[in-house]
């Protein structure tokens, strides 16, 4: 039988249902998205929903890994899905998950650019009416029971440690530059061993599992209060949208699950496969790898990775080395992509043997440069230009055209000074609109940030520092901090009324 360690989840109000209720059949009612964000390359999240298993893994590692480990770890628990009872949901998603593991160790030892990856998971079996649920990693579980909102699962990240010692708050932890570093994922490491539990079920609660592309940016109550408000198709766009307002850093995966009385047709749907684990190939191991990992020799403990700080000082110093860091191979993270250095014309040099090339070379550069488009201030107003953002001889490589009506010094003061310094680059004039009005909401939340918190009159004395804080008001496109305010900003073409937050400090 497969180990596994019985964890109590923090109960709903009330805390269990009915017994009499508990034995009633059930169904789930499920819907479930997983998209790339606007601003990841690639799609890293994978997700399994069925009548009988609802599973979501957010994939670490670079664009070459974190979608494979996602994949391995969703094709193992879809393997093992199938009707279970009891304690025996627990054994047959404990098997899925070691096999997981022991994929993930030997596509490492065989394919060493795979070195790195790793995979959150969180999800549960149905029994029809209880969850055998798997935790590892911050991707996150929910129940909607009578109105109020209780987490499944207990992140297992650096700043919810500070937070369970009481070193922080959760408002802090939502804001904290560390919040993204992990203690444990499945990473083919024997001694990352997830949480199980059994959760009793009842008609009219409301299920969620989500990645942190969801619940890293939006809060417990914005979620509280949209899957309260709605059906689970519209709950679920709304919590996209939310996500996209709050600055959508990361890959978006949402799985909603309706309790509902017992349905042949629920029960008969065919089970879906989303994000990467729909179209990524795992490749192919031996079946007695060389290097892999043994078992049976001890790793470093996950607890030793926070020992050696006094518990008083962790909030105030840099996290322990050996945490799991997300991003540590993600090379892009914000929507209008930064140029890293300005493109220098080089002086010609040419003889007469060379007129040839060098016509060519002019020729094939004004091709380039025209294909080009940046965004720079126009009458201190966001521009599109087409070209580059440099001179040769004192004439302009970029011609203007497209003016917004957009304030730049209405932006947050980070992607003013971005703007100012035509660090904003596209390949094409869509692109560059799609940048352009990305910042266009960014300067509407501004505003509307800046007339509900206006800068203290001159010579007013600055409110006091907070004991506990941990730093400064991250960028805009970093979670939600804990003071927000709302504006109506549009995603894209379908310029649906959402909810966005914006930190006052940024915009100062």
């Amino acid at each position: 039988m497969p180990k596994y360690a019985m964890i109590e989840p923090e109960p709903p109000d009330p805390a269990r249902p009915d017994p009499a209720d508990a034995q009633q059949r059930l169904s789930l009612s499920s819907c479930a998205h997983s998209e790339i964000g606007p601003v990841r390359k690639n799609n890293q999240d994978s997700a399994y929903v069925s009548p009988t298993m609802v599973v979501v893994a957010d994939g670490m590692g670079g664009a070459a890994a974190g979608d494979v480990a996602s994949t391995v770890a969703i094709l193992e628990l879809r393997r093992s899905d199938g009707h279970f009872e009891g304690e025996h949901m627990l054994e047959a998603i404990a098997g899925a998950m070691v096999r997981a593991n022991d994929r993930i160790a030997d596509l490492i030892a065989h394919h060493h650019d795979l070195d790195g990856m790793g995979t959150t998971v969180s999800g549960a079996l149905f029994s029809g009416n209880q969850l055998g649920l798997v935790h590892i990693g911050d991707s996150r579980g929910y129940l909607l029971r009578d109105g109020n909102l209780t987490r499944l699962t207990h992140d297992h990240s650096w700043v919810q440690s500070l937070v369970d010692d009481g070193k922080i708050t959760e408002a802090e932890a939502a804001v904290h530059p560390h919040r993204s570093l992990l203690l444990k994922v499945l990473n083919g490491q024997p001694t990352h061993e997830p949480d199980y539990s059994i959760v009793d079920l009842a008609k009219g609660d409301r299920l969620l599992f989500c990645s942190d592309g969801l619940c890293g940016l939006v809060d417990d109550r914005q979620i509280r209060r949209t899957l309260r408000g709605s059906d689970a198709e519209s709950a679920m766009q709304s919590l996209v949208d939310a996500a996209y307002a709050a600055g959508g850093y990361d890959n978006i995966t949402v799985i909603i699950s309706d309790v509902v009385e017992a349905d042949a047709t629920l029960d008969a749907k065919e089970p879906m496969t989303l994000g990467a684990a729909a179209t990524v190939t795992v490749p192919k191991t031996s079946s007695s790898p060389v290097g892999a990992p043994d078992p049976s020799q001890p790793a470093p403990a996950t607890a030793s990775l926070t020992a050696g700080a006094p518990a008083a000082d962790r909030a105030d110093t840099n996290p322990p080395e050996g945490l799991i860091d997300p991003d540590a191979h993600e090379d892009v993270r914000y929507t209008p992509t930064m140029i890293r250095s300005r493109r220098r014309w080089p002086v010609v040099v040419s003889v007469a043997g060379a007129l040839v090339l060098l016509v060519a070379g002019v020729l094939g550069a004004w091709r380039y440069a025209t294909s080009q488009y940046y965004l720079a201030p126009s009458a201190e107003r966001i521009g599109i230009w087409q070209g580059l953002p440099d001179t040769i001889a004192g004439k302009s490589l970029g011609r203007l055209v497209e003016q917004r009506d957009t304030k730049v010094s209405d932006l947050p003061a980070y992607y003013a000074q971005e703007v100012r310094s035509a660090s904003f680059s596209a390949g094409s004039l869509d692109q560059a609109r799609s940048q352009a009005d990305y910042l266009d909401r960014l300067a509407r939340a501004c505003i509307q940030a800046r007339a509900e918190h206006p800068a203290p009159a001159p010579g007013s004395p600055s409110p006091a520092a907070s004991p506990t804080a941990t730093g400064p008001a991250p960028p805009l496109t970093s979670p939600a901090p804990a003071a927000t305010t709302s504006a109506s900003l549009a995603t894209g073409p379908r310029s649906i009324p959402i909810t966005g937050s914006v930190s006052p400090q940024d915009c100062s």
